[in-house]
């Protein structure tokens, strides 16, 4: 056996020497299986292997090492020279080991070396070289006493069962080439543990396997062998993922399988037993959930079990593999950004399980069309304005004005905004509109938005009940109140939260995309938070009760998501919430991508502002009167959004630095234990993203296309909110770029760093692919992984250039269509209706519609 004495925390690479101790203790693990015992160096205690070894009756092979250090060199050809003398069970010297395939030493030069050795001692000189490089060099075999060749078909792709064949035959080969010298297969072996090369694929049954059967035949021959090699060397990660699972024993000194009798795979009953107990632990949440169906529960069981499994494959992995220095680090640092990846992941499964398989909404309000009440309190509907086009508002007051309610006001509140331009038209149309309508102008108010809220009130209508808050854009339907208002006549009611919709969709390509993903997040997540009373509130198309506003402290200006944070506190007060799905109010969508992105960024920054006001809150003794199912859903919904896409953006850019290790040093490739969950936790977000949009949102499957790359398109934005949310205090504005060309690439282009950030994974996906000369799984696996990471940035780059171009319009495709029509044979392109276009706004499906 190949012999490096060295405890399993040791590293020689590093000049760390072995000692007598350790050389003793290990002569003594190996002495009941082999023969004799082959070294590599005769420096840092190794000289003292033959005399140790001889104890023991074991014979040895002393190995010189040679590289480009000359003293050294030359210490260790008078060590092993040393060694020859003094030890009679020394059978042979090794100069060199791969010298010539190292290119550390030339044929002549390792041959003069040979020559000057075999004249001091008495024993067969020899060196060790792969079996081709012998081939290759009929001088060297005439140089040496014997041919010591090394035979590892894992290197060269062999399957498993053919590689004792392979061994043999190549043996054959040295024995043609080359009769009448002696030959001595001086490493054969295969790893336990490591990933595939080829069609080689290891493993500890294959392990066993080949090297029974490689001895079996080799002994029948008359073959002389040594095994590479007696213990597994963790330090060797160097040497790829293969290098430390070579040992016949493990690196506790442990045979690794029997060599006669039956061989016994490996049961994994531990990992399964662990891999139970976690599926069980993750399952008994579902005991806690109401009107589970068999088939939901079935589902959501599936996937902790899942999740226990994957836990249970790392927890062995761990235990059972040699993860040291960096890749220690690397593993460590990857399980924690995967853990909330996975948390998400079960989050989808249940909220899939939930729509798909469980039981109907029962507290959505569904009250479209109904009766006016008996009862009528009064509304005060707060519209504040911050520099918004004249026309525009006025649109808004006037669905104001044919709301169906006999008893309202409305205050339009200005704030900030000192060109009389903005404001004087609509004090006018305000007097215009009647009593009921009152202007505010606030040149200067501290708060923005909030601070203008809070004048609000001061001046609400005394005995105004409901407060109703929509943004100066929307156009609300005039049933509006009359359907929502008598929900509260529960008294416990605090908040009616109505969806957004948007009235101007079919604009562009974009428009409709971002409308959609909108739309998704209003039927499907708020419809399923409502379940659990624990909505998320947005500054418009609200109604709250007064009194719950007063009690959670009104208007609140240390967020910047005011409405959000205003609902949790009234929430957290212990009034209910209630929200309906049927649109009442559509206002205009964001201008461009860069507005977008920009709204994204302050909803998420408001967001992380949110938690740390609030996340006291969410704890069990957080005091308040928040029940376990909304801490849980406020907790898990603010992992899901701002966790999942920053983590999920992080990931991604620790990938693509790491892609240039993988590639340039053919190294350190990510195990699948650690790739299959982000492919897998994708697969989740697909199946989630389509099935839920097919089952909740009305649309298209083009449309939902558009709106998956709306909402990929904002993972980034996403994450650095969330990194601004750590990183500033109170980000009242945004910062804008100057001096500098990127700056200026960056207007030109809203989806720059995105763009680069995708670039470079995709290109290093296709390059990891392209460059994997040995079909390893894990590099394939890595690459689909750095692919699917690439997705979202791509996304955003894709609309960014989609924003500018010609096929953002309708007008484009129709024409293409009407093209595509005359070119088909007996076709004619028929003029679409009047009235119709291409897209069509979610919105549509609501009989009332807006009304302008």
């Amino acid at each position: 056996m190949s012999f490096a004495p060295y405890g399993r925390d040791a590293n020689p690479d590093k000049g760390e020497p072995t000692t007598e101790a350790q050389i003793r203790s290990d002569v003594e693990a190996v002495a009941p299986y082999t023969k004799a015992v082959r070294t590599y160096a005769s420096t840092g205690g190794l000289e003292n292997v033959a005399r140790i070894a001889s104890e023991k009756g074991l014979k040895t092979t002393v190995g010189a090492w040679l590289d480009m250090d000359e003293d050294r060199n030359a210490r260790e050809i008078a060590n092993a020279v040393d060694a020859a003398k003094k030890n009679a069970n020394v059978v042979g010297i090794v100069v060199g080991n791969e010298s010539i395939l190292r290119a550390e030493r030339t044929p002549e030069q390792l041959i003069d070396t040979i020559r000057r050795v075999k004249r001091e001692v008495n024993v067969p000189v020899t060196t060790g070289e792969t079996w081709d490089v012998w081939l290759e060099h009929p001088e060297l075999v005439s140089a040496v006493d014997y041919i010591a060749a090394h035979i590892l078909p894992y290197w060269e792709g062999v399957p498993a069962d053919q590689v004792v064949d392979r061994t043999i035959n190549i043996y054959n080969r040295l024995r043609a080439a080359y009769p009448g010298k002696r030959i001595v297969i001086a490493e054969f072996g295969w790893p336990s543990a490591g990933y595939n090369r080829d069609a080689a694929v290891p493993g500890e049954l294959i392990q066993a396997q080949v090297i029974r059967d490689f001895a079996a035949r080799a002994d029948a021959q008359g073959i002389d062998y040594n095994l590479i090699e007696a213990f597994d060397a963790p330090w060797k990660s160097f040497e790829g993922s293969v290098g430390q699972y070579w040992g016949m024993l493990d690196a506790d000194r442990h045979l690794k399988f029997p060599l006669s009798g039956t061989i016994t795979p490996v049961s994994y009953n531990a990992t399964a037993a662990i891999a139970l107990l976690f599926g069980i632990a993750f399952s008994l949440p579902l005991f806690r959930f109401a009107r589970l169906t068999f088939t939901q529960a079935a589902v959501m069981a599936g996937a902790a079990n899942l999740v226990g499994a994957w836990i249970a494959t790392v927890t062995d992995h761990w235990l059972t593999h040699y993860v040291i220095g960096g890749n220690k680090i690397t593993f460590v640092v990857s399980i924690v950004l995967l853990v909330p990846l996975v948390i998400v992941m079960l989050y989808r499964v249940e909220e899939l399980a939930t729509i798909a398989f469980g039981r109907r909404p029962r507290r959505l309000i569904n009250n479209i069309d109904g009766p006016m009440p008996a009862r009528t309190p009064k509304v005060s509907i707060h519209i504040p304005a911050y520099k918004e086009p004249p026309e525009m508002l006025k649109q808004t007051l006037d669905s104001v004005a044919r709301l169906d309610w006999p008893n309202y006001e409305c205050l339009v509140i200005i704030n900030n905004t000192p060109d009389p331009a903005f404001w004087e038209p609509i004090e006018a149309y305000c007097r215009q509109l009647g009593e009921r309508f009152k202007f505010i102008n606030l040149p200067k108010v501290e708060g923005f938005k909030a601070g203008a809220l809070r004048v609000a009130m001061e001046q609400t209508a005394p005995d105004a009940e409901i407060i109703g808050v929509i943004d100066a854009d929307y156009v609300v339907a005039p049933n509006w109140l009359r359907d929502l208002v008598p929900t509260f006549e529960d008294p416990t009611v605090g908040i009616v939260q109505a969806p957004q919709d948007h009235r101007d969709a079919n604009r562009t390509l974009l428009n409709e995309a971002m409308n959609t993903e909108y739309a998704g997040f209003f039927d499907i997540g708020m419809v399923q938070r409502n379940e659990h009373d624990a909505i998320v509130v947005h500054g418009t198309m609200c109604l709250i009760r007064r009194a719950a506003m007063v009690e959670a402290g009104d208007w609140s200006s240390d967020t910047i998501c005011e409405d959000t944070d205003l609902g949790l506190s009234i929430v957290e007060r212990g009034w209910k919430s209630h929200y309906t799905n049927a649109r009442y109010g559509w206002g205009l969508l964001p201008d461009d991508f860069a507005s977008f992105k920009k709204q994204r960024h302050r909803w998420a920054y408001g967001g992380m502002q949110i938690i740390k006001k609030h996340w006291r809150r969410m704890l069990p003794n957080g005091g308040t009167r928040l029940n376990a199912a909304q801490r849980r859903e406020f907790s898990i919904g603010w992992v899901s959004w701002l966790g999942a896409e920053s983590i999920g953006a992080l990931v991604a850019v620790l990938s693509l630095l790491w892609a240039p290790v993988v590639l340039g040093l053919g190294i350190a490739v990510p195990q699948r234990i650690l790739t299959v969950p982000i492919v897998f936790c994708f697969g989740i977000y697909v199946l989630h993203f389509c099935a839920l949009y097919r089952l909740r949102v009305a649309t298209t499957p083009l449309r939902m296309l558009g709106a998956a790359f709306a909402a990929m398109a904002v993972q980034f934005t996403v994450a650095k909110a969330v990194y601004d949310g750590f990183r500033y205090k109170d980000l009242a504005f945004a910062r804008t770029a100057k001096g500098s060309w990127l700056a200026g690439a960056a207007r030109a282009f809203p989806a720059l760093p995105e763009a680069v950030i995708g670039g470079g994974l995709m290109l290093s996906a296709v390059a990891l692919r392209m460059t994997n000369w040995h079909a390893v799984v894990e590099v394939n696996l890595f690459a689909l992984a750095l692919a699917i990471q690439a997705l979202p940035f791509l996304a955003a780059a894709f609309i960014g250039w989609l924003e500018g171009s010609k096929y953002n319009e309708f007008a484009t495709w129709t024409a293409l269509r009407t093209r595509a029509l005359a070119l088909l044979p007996g076709r004619t392109a028929q003029p679409l209706p009047v009235g119709v276009t291409v897209g069509t706004s979610v919105a549509e499906r609501n009989p009332a519609g807006p009304q302008m």
